[in-house]
């Protein structure tokens, strides 16, 4: 495993580790709808982008 993908599976683990869900559905509650939506959707991309960073370049 590379340093780069050391370190980001620890921010991941310390990022799971100390943000319970039942915190981030209260604050996105109190945001509002819309906020929650954007949230959501930022999360996905996000997701979507590491995911296709580990995969490499396809042929």
């Amino acid at each position: 495993m590379t340093a780069s993908r050391l370190s980001l599976f620890a921010f991941f683990l310390a990022l799971a580790t100390t943000l319970t869900s039942c915190d981030a559905i209260v604050g996105i509650f109190k945001a509002g709808a819309i906020t929650g939506i954007i949230a959501v959707l930022v999360v996905v991309a996000l997701l979507f982008f590491v995911v296709n960073k580990m995969r490499g370049p396809r042929s």
